[in-house]
Protein backbone atom coordinates (compact mmCIF):
# COMPACT_ATOMS: atom_id res chain seq x y z
CA UNK A 1 0.00 0.00 0.00
CA UNK A 2 1.22 3.37 -0.46
CA UNK A 3 -1.32 4.97 2.12
CA UNK A 4 0.10 8.55 2.98
CA UNK A 5 2.96 8.33 0.55
CA UNK A 6 3.76 11.73 -1.75
CA UNK A 7 4.38 10.71 -5.59
CA UNK A 8 5.41 13.25 -8.00
CA UNK A 9 4.34 12.13 -11.70
CA UNK A 10 6.37 13.19 -14.43
CA UNK A 11 5.00 13.35 -18.14
CA UNK A 12 6.29 13.75 -21.51
CA UNK A 13 5.89 14.38 -24.53
CA UNK A 14 4.86 11.10 -26.13
CA UNK A 15 1.98 9.17 -27.08
CA UNK A 16 2.02 7.13 -24.21
CA UNK A 17 1.06 10.26 -21.93
CA UNK A 18 -2.32 9.29 -22.06
CA UNK A 19 -1.51 6.22 -19.89
CA UNK A 20 0.09 8.24 -17.46
CA UNK A 21 -3.59 9.37 -16.56
CA UNK A 22 -4.51 5.52 -15.33
CA UNK A 23 -1.37 5.67 -13.82
CA UNK A 24 -2.12 8.70 -11.49
CA UNK A 25 -5.45 7.04 -10.71
CA UNK A 26 -3.85 3.30 -9.80
CA UNK A 27 -1.14 5.24 -7.28
CA UNK A 28 -4.23 7.30 -5.81
CA UNK A 29 -6.42 4.34 -5.46
CA UNK A 30 -3.36 2.86 -3.25
CA UNK A 31 -3.53 5.46 -0.93
CA UNK A 32 -0.70 8.26 -2.69
CA UNK A 33 -1.17 11.41 -2.75
CA UNK A 34 -0.29 12.37 -6.40
CA UNK A 35 0.99 15.76 -7.73
CA UNK A 36 1.76 15.63 -11.61
CA UNK A 37 4.37 17.74 -13.22
CA UNK A 38 4.34 18.12 -17.38
CA UNK A 39 6.70 19.12 -19.85
CA UNK A 40 5.38 21.74 -22.54
CA UNK A 41 5.03 18.51 -24.84
CA UNK A 42 3.28 16.16 -22.88
CA UNK A 43 0.65 19.26 -23.30
CA UNK A 44 0.26 18.32 -26.44
CA UNK A 45 -0.67 14.83 -26.12
CA UNK A 46 -2.99 15.04 -23.13
CA UNK A 47 -4.59 18.00 -21.25
CA UNK A 48 -3.40 19.43 -17.91
CA UNK A 49 -6.91 19.69 -16.56
CA UNK A 50 -7.40 15.54 -16.59
CA UNK A 51 -4.50 15.47 -14.35
CA UNK A 52 -6.01 18.19 -12.00
CA UNK A 53 -9.62 16.73 -11.99
CA UNK A 54 -7.82 13.23 -11.34
CA UNK A 55 -4.88 14.53 -8.60
CA UNK A 56 -7.41 17.10 -7.28
CA UNK A 57 -4.61 19.68 -7.74
CA UNK A 58 -3.42 21.41 -11.16
CA UNK A 59 -0.14 20.37 -13.10
CA UNK A 60 3.25 22.08 -12.58
CA UNK A 61 3.91 22.57 -16.58
CA UNK A 62 6.46 26.11 -15.81
CA UNK A 63 8.83 27.67 -13.75
CA UNK A 64 6.87 30.78 -13.82
CA UNK A 65 3.39 31.81 -14.29
CA UNK A 66 2.10 30.01 -10.99
CA UNK A 67 1.59 31.26 -7.12
CA UNK A 68 4.85 29.18 -6.05
CA UNK A 69 8.09 31.20 -6.78
CA UNK A 70 10.33 27.95 -7.20
CA UNK A 71 7.80 24.75 -7.87
CA UNK A 72 10.27 22.34 -8.69
CA UNK A 73 12.34 22.92 -5.26
CA UNK A 74 8.61 22.85 -3.53
CA UNK A 75 7.94 19.25 -5.66
CA UNK A 76 11.21 17.83 -5.15
CA UNK A 77 11.31 18.18 -1.31
CA UNK A 78 7.44 17.12 -0.83
CA UNK A 79 8.10 14.04 -3.30
CA UNK A 80 9.01 10.42 -1.48
CA UNK A 81 8.88 8.72 -4.82
CA UNK A 82 9.66 11.06 -8.62
CA UNK A 83 8.08 8.35 -11.50
CA UNK A 84 8.15 9.61 -14.68
CA UNK A 85 6.10 7.85 -17.39
CA UNK A 86 6.58 7.79 -20.23
CA UNK A 87 9.94 9.00 -20.38
CA UNK A 88 11.29 9.79 -23.66
CA UNK A 89 14.81 9.71 -25.26
CA UNK A 90 15.11 13.65 -25.14
CA UNK A 91 14.00 13.53 -21.48
CA UNK A 92 16.57 10.32 -20.30
CA UNK A 93 18.82 12.32 -22.12
CA UNK A 94 18.58 15.41 -20.27
CA UNK A 95 18.30 13.67 -16.39
CA UNK A 96 21.76 11.42 -17.94
CA UNK A 97 23.54 15.01 -18.30
CA UNK A 98 21.56 16.92 -15.60
CA UNK A 99 20.56 19.12 -17.86
CA UNK A 100 17.65 20.80 -16.01
CA UNK A 101 15.96 23.18 -18.95
CA UNK A 102 12.75 22.18 -18.08
CA UNK A 103 10.86 21.81 -14.79
CA UNK A 104 10.32 18.21 -14.92
CA UNK A 105 14.25 17.62 -14.63
CA UNK A 106 15.19 20.55 -12.69
CA UNK A 107 12.80 18.91 -10.00
CA UNK A 108 13.97 15.52 -10.14
CA UNK A 109 17.70 17.20 -9.64
CA UNK A 110 16.50 19.39 -6.88
CA UNK A 111 14.98 16.17 -5.00
CA UNK A 112 16.71 13.42 -3.10
CA UNK A 113 13.70 11.18 -3.50
CA UNK A 114 13.74 7.56 -5.23
CA UNK A 115 12.97 7.72 -9.05
CA UNK A 116 11.59 5.50 -11.27
CA UNK A 117 11.85 5.94 -14.67
CA UNK A 118 9.58 3.84 -17.63
CA UNK A 119 11.03 4.52 -20.98
CA UNK A 120 8.99 4.70 -24.03
CA UNK A 121 9.62 5.27 -27.38
CA UNK A 122 10.20 3.85 -30.61
CA UNK A 123 12.29 0.66 -30.94
CA UNK A 124 14.58 2.40 -33.35
CA UNK A 125 15.19 5.32 -30.70
CA UNK A 126 15.81 2.50 -27.81
CA UNK A 127 18.04 0.46 -29.65
CA UNK A 128 20.32 3.76 -30.34
CA UNK A 129 23.36 3.47 -28.47
CA UNK A 130 23.19 6.39 -27.15
CA UNK A 131 20.12 6.02 -25.90
CA UNK A 132 21.42 2.73 -23.82
CA UNK A 133 23.93 4.51 -22.55
CA UNK A 134 22.03 7.08 -20.77
CA UNK A 135 19.34 4.52 -19.88
CA UNK A 136 22.31 2.79 -18.23
CA UNK A 137 23.75 6.09 -16.46
CA UNK A 138 20.68 6.69 -14.56
CA UNK A 139 20.81 2.89 -13.72
CA UNK A 140 23.88 3.74 -12.34
CA UNK A 141 22.66 6.78 -10.34
CA UNK A 142 20.37 4.34 -8.40
CA UNK A 143 17.30 5.06 -10.68
CA UNK A 144 14.81 2.05 -11.33
CA UNK A 145 14.09 1.35 -14.34
CA UNK A 146 10.84 0.12 -15.53
CA UNK A 147 11.77 -1.66 -19.00
CA UNK A 148 9.68 -0.85 -21.71
CA UNK A 149 7.47 -3.65 -23.92
CA UNK A 150 6.88 -5.19 -27.03
CA UNK A 151 4.40 -4.80 -28.87
CA UNK A 152 1.97 -2.36 -30.95
CA UNK A 153 3.56 1.14 -31.27
CA UNK A 154 2.69 5.06 -32.56
CA UNK A 155 2.19 4.59 -36.48
CA UNK A 156 1.00 1.12 -37.10
CA UNK A 157 4.65 -0.44 -36.26
CA UNK A 158 5.44 -2.83 -33.55
CA UNK A 159 7.86 -4.02 -31.28
CA UNK A 160 9.96 -3.47 -28.10
CA UNK A 161 9.45 -0.19 -26.42
CA UNK A 162 5.64 0.23 -26.01
CA UNK A 163 5.20 1.94 -22.06
CA UNK A 164 4.66 -1.04 -19.37
CA UNK A 165 1.34 -1.45 -17.81
CA UNK A 166 1.06 1.07 -15.63
CA UNK A 167 -0.17 -1.90 -12.77
CA UNK A 168 4.24 -2.83 -13.25
CA UNK A 169 4.62 0.73 -12.91
CA UNK A 170 2.44 0.86 -9.63
CA UNK A 171 3.94 -1.90 -8.00
CA UNK A 172 7.43 0.00 -9.07
CA UNK A 173 6.51 2.80 -7.43
CA UNK A 174 5.51 0.95 -4.36
CA UNK A 175 9.06 -0.94 -3.94
CA UNK A 176 10.38 2.55 -4.29
CA UNK A 177 8.95 3.81 -1.23
CA UNK A 178 11.01 4.19 1.05
CA UNK A 179 10.60 1.06 4.19
CA UNK A 180 10.44 1.83 7.74
CA UNK A 181 11.52 -1.32 9.26
CA UNK A 182 14.49 0.34 11.01
CA UNK A 183 12.36 2.18 12.75
CA UNK A 184 13.47 2.48 16.99
CA UNK A 185 16.87 1.42 16.11
CA UNK A 186 19.86 4.29 17.04
CA UNK A 187 22.33 4.40 14.77
CA UNK A 188 26.18 5.91 14.31
CA UNK A 189 27.62 5.82 11.28
CA UNK A 190 31.26 7.50 10.66
CA UNK A 191 32.26 9.04 7.33
CA UNK A 192 35.02 10.74 5.39
CA UNK A 193 38.45 10.42 5.70
CA UNK A 194 40.41 12.03 8.76
CA UNK A 195 43.37 14.38 8.87
CA UNK A 196 46.45 14.32 10.99
CA UNK A 197 47.80 18.26 11.52
CA UNK A 198 51.32 18.68 10.54
CA UNK A 199 51.66 21.89 10.95
CA UNK A 200 48.46 24.78 10.37
CA UNK A 201 48.48 24.25 6.71
CA UNK A 202 49.58 20.71 6.12
CA UNK A 203 47.89 17.45 7.23
CA UNK A 204 48.21 13.67 6.42
CA UNK A 205 45.10 12.79 5.45
CA UNK A 206 43.59 10.29 2.17
CA UNK A 207 41.22 11.13 -0.60
CA UNK A 208 38.19 9.65 0.94
CA UNK A 209 34.71 11.71 0.11
CA UNK A 210 32.59 10.76 2.47
CA UNK A 211 29.72 9.73 0.39
CA UNK A 212 29.30 6.08 1.23
CA UNK A 213 29.53 6.78 5.02
CA UNK A 214 26.44 9.71 3.88
CA UNK A 215 24.38 7.08 1.93
CA UNK A 216 24.80 4.57 4.85
CA UNK A 217 23.21 7.68 7.06
CA UNK A 218 20.73 8.67 4.56
CA UNK A 219 19.24 4.90 4.10
CA UNK A 220 19.11 4.74 7.77
CA UNK A 221 17.41 7.78 8.71
CA UNK A 222 14.56 6.97 5.30
CA UNK A 223 13.88 3.65 7.15
CA UNK A 224 12.86 5.43 10.37
CA UNK A 225 16.08 4.89 11.97
CA UNK A 226 17.56 7.67 14.63
CA UNK A 227 20.91 8.38 13.44
CA UNK A 228 24.26 10.13 14.82
CA UNK A 229 26.70 10.52 11.46
CA UNK A 230 30.46 11.61 12.94
CA UNK A 231 32.01 13.06 9.76
CA UNK A 232 35.19 15.00 8.75
CA UNK A 233 33.31 16.03 5.66
CA UNK A 234 30.91 19.41 5.07
CA UNK A 235 28.33 17.55 3.24
CA UNK A 236 25.12 17.64 4.79
CA UNK A 237 22.95 14.08 4.03
CA UNK A 238 19.00 14.23 4.06
CA UNK A 239 17.01 13.89 6.73
CA UNK A 240 16.89 14.15 10.12
CA UNK A 241 20.45 13.08 11.00
CA UNK A 242 22.82 14.40 14.07
CA UNK A 243 25.97 15.52 12.38
CA UNK A 244 29.03 15.40 15.00
CA UNK A 245 31.90 17.21 12.76
CA UNK A 246 35.23 15.79 13.42
CA UNK A 247 38.58 16.29 11.75
CA UNK A 248 41.31 13.75 13.24
CA UNK A 249 40.98 10.37 14.45
CA UNK A 250 41.58 11.07 18.16
CA UNK A 251 38.22 13.53 17.48
CA UNK A 252 36.77 10.81 15.89
CA UNK A 253 37.59 8.15 18.44
CA UNK A 254 36.56 10.30 21.48
CA UNK A 255 33.16 10.77 19.25
CA UNK A 256 32.24 7.19 18.45
CA UNK A 257 33.48 5.61 21.60
CA UNK A 258 31.20 8.14 23.89
CA UNK A 259 27.88 7.47 21.85
CA UNK A 260 28.57 3.61 20.60
CA UNK A 261 27.36 2.09 23.88
CA UNK A 262 24.07 3.88 23.40
CA UNK A 263 23.42 2.91 19.56
CA UNK A 264 22.22 -0.78 18.55
CA UNK A 265 24.29 -0.26 15.49
CA UNK A 266 27.33 1.12 14.66
CA UNK A 267 28.86 1.38 10.67
CA UNK A 268 31.91 2.23 10.63
CA UNK A 269 32.85 3.61 6.94
CA UNK A 270 35.52 6.08 7.69
CA UNK A 271 38.82 5.88 6.25
CA UNK A 272 40.52 6.64 9.16
CA UNK A 273 44.53 7.57 9.47
CA UNK A 274 46.62 4.60 10.52
CA UNK A 275 49.01 6.89 11.78
CA UNK A 276 49.80 10.79 12.94
CA UNK A 277 53.01 12.95 13.10
CA UNK A 278 53.85 12.52 16.75
CA UNK A 279 54.54 16.43 16.73
CA UNK A 280 52.38 19.11 15.21
CA UNK A 281 54.29 22.39 14.86
CA UNK A 282 52.77 24.95 16.02
CA UNK A 283 54.04 27.84 13.02
CA UNK A 284 54.32 26.55 9.59
CA UNK A 285 56.95 24.89 8.38
CA UNK A 286 59.41 27.14 6.34
CA UNK A 287 61.34 25.32 3.29
CA UNK A 288 64.20 27.72 3.88
CA UNK A 289 64.43 25.02 7.00
CA UNK A 290 64.90 22.24 5.31
CA UNK A 291 63.33 18.77 4.72
CA UNK A 292 62.12 18.15 8.13
CA UNK A 293 62.13 14.72 9.98
CA UNK A 294 57.96 14.31 10.69
CA UNK A 295 57.67 10.67 13.04
CA UNK A 296 55.10 8.79 12.71
CA UNK A 297 52.66 7.07 16.06
CA UNK A 298 49.64 5.22 15.38
CA UNK A 299 46.24 6.65 15.90
CA UNK A 300 43.22 4.93 17.86
CA UNK A 301 41.55 1.50 16.50
CA UNK A 302 38.11 2.93 16.29
CA UNK A 303 36.68 -0.24 14.98
CA UNK A 304 38.54 -2.44 17.43
CA UNK A 305 37.30 0.02 20.39
CA UNK A 306 33.87 -0.31 19.69
CA UNK A 307 34.48 -4.36 19.42
CA UNK A 308 35.70 -4.88 22.68
CA UNK A 309 33.47 -2.65 24.70
CA UNK A 310 31.26 -4.76 27.33
CA UNK A 311 27.47 -3.30 25.62
CA UNK A 312 28.82 -2.83 22.38
CA UNK A 313 26.57 -2.17 19.05
CA UNK A 314 26.51 -4.58 15.90
CA UNK A 315 29.02 -3.54 14.49
CA UNK A 316 30.10 -2.93 10.63
CA UNK A 317 33.48 -2.10 9.80
CA UNK A 318 34.62 -1.45 6.39
CA UNK A 319 37.95 -2.34 4.62
CA UNK A 320 39.73 -0.26 1.96
CA UNK A 321 42.12 -2.31 -0.12
CA UNK A 322 44.40 -2.38 -3.11
CA UNK A 323 43.82 -5.08 -5.38
CA UNK A 324 43.24 -8.90 -3.83
CA UNK A 325 40.45 -8.72 -1.15
CA UNK A 326 41.48 -11.77 0.23
CA UNK A 327 42.95 -10.11 3.62
CA UNK A 328 39.36 -8.67 4.33
CA UNK A 329 38.92 -12.12 5.94
CA UNK A 330 41.61 -11.57 8.11
CA UNK A 331 40.52 -8.01 9.37
CA UNK A 332 36.74 -9.34 9.98
CA UNK A 333 38.47 -11.64 12.75
CA UNK A 334 40.70 -9.77 13.66
CA UNK A 335 38.72 -6.44 14.67
CA UNK A 336 35.67 -9.19 15.77
CA UNK A 337 33.06 -7.47 13.56
CA UNK A 338 29.33 -8.66 12.71
CA UNK A 339 29.72 -7.56 8.59
CA UNK A 340 32.52 -6.42 7.34
CA UNK A 341 31.98 -4.55 3.81
CA UNK A 342 35.47 -4.54 1.36
CA UNK A 343 36.16 -3.13 -1.64
CA UNK A 344 39.36 -2.42 -4.00
CA UNK A 345 39.63 1.19 -4.37
CA UNK A 346 41.88 0.96 -7.21
CA UNK A 347 39.41 -0.69 -9.66
CA UNK A 348 37.61 1.62 -11.75
CA UNK A 349 34.23 2.89 -10.38
CA UNK A 350 35.10 1.72 -6.73
CA UNK A 351 37.50 4.24 -5.59
CA UNK A 352 37.24 7.16 -2.39
CA UNK A 353 34.91 10.19 -4.56
CA UNK A 354 33.07 7.86 -6.68
CA UNK A 355 29.26 7.48 -7.01
CA UNK A 356 29.43 3.78 -7.33
CA UNK A 357 30.73 1.44 -5.11
CA UNK A 358 31.61 -2.58 -5.82
CA UNK A 359 31.80 -4.52 -2.66
CA UNK A 360 32.56 -8.17 -0.54
CA UNK A 361 30.30 -8.47 2.75
CA UNK A 362 32.45 -10.88 4.73
CA UNK A 363 30.35 -12.79 7.71
CA UNK A 364 31.28 -14.13 10.84
CA UNK A 365 31.31 -17.59 10.00
CA UNK A 366 33.94 -16.32 7.44
CA UNK A 367 32.02 -16.82 4.23
CA UNK A 368 31.48 -13.82 1.73
CA UNK A 369 29.41 -12.20 -0.81
CA UNK A 370 29.77 -10.26 -3.77
CA UNK A 371 27.84 -7.33 -5.24
CA UNK A 372 28.41 -5.87 -8.20
CA UNK A 373 29.24 -2.78 -9.39
CA UNK A 374 26.09 -0.18 -8.48
CA UNK A 375 25.17 3.18 -6.47
CA UNK A 376 26.60 4.29 -3.22
CA UNK A 377 22.94 4.22 -2.28
CA UNK A 378 21.79 1.01 -3.54
CA UNK A 379 25.03 -0.20 -1.51
CA UNK A 380 23.92 1.66 1.93
CA UNK A 381 20.76 -0.50 0.71
CA UNK A 382 22.17 -3.88 0.69
CA UNK A 383 24.49 -3.10 3.99
CA UNK A 384 20.97 -2.38 6.14
CA UNK A 385 19.12 -4.89 4.12
CA UNK A 386 21.88 -7.84 5.33
CA UNK A 387 22.80 -5.64 8.89
CA UNK A 388 18.81 -6.35 9.64
CA UNK A 389 18.44 -9.85 8.70
CA UNK A 390 21.51 -11.34 10.58
CA UNK A 391 20.32 -8.88 13.45
CA UNK A 392 16.71 -11.13 12.88
CA UNK A 393 18.53 -13.99 12.80
CA UNK A 394 20.87 -13.70 16.09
Amino acid sequence: MAEGRHVVLGVTGGVAAYKAVYLARRLIDRGATVRVVMTESALEFVGSATFGAITGTDPVTSFFGGEDVSPHTTLGRWADVIVIAPATASTISKLAAGQSSDVLVATVLASRARVVIAPAMHTEMLDQPAVQKNIETLRAYGYEIVDPEDGPLAGGDEGPGRLADPEVIADAVREAFPRLDMAGLRVIVTAGGTREPIDPVRYIGNRSSGKMGASIAEVAVERGAEVVLVTTTTQTPVGSIEIVQVETADEMAEAVWSRAGAADVAVLAAAVADFRPDQVHRTKIRRTAGVPEIRLVPTPDILKGVSEMTSRPFLVGFAAETGSLDTASEKATAKDVDLLVANDIAKEGSGFGSDTNEVRFVFRDGSTRDLPLMSKRDVATQIWDTVMTLRAES
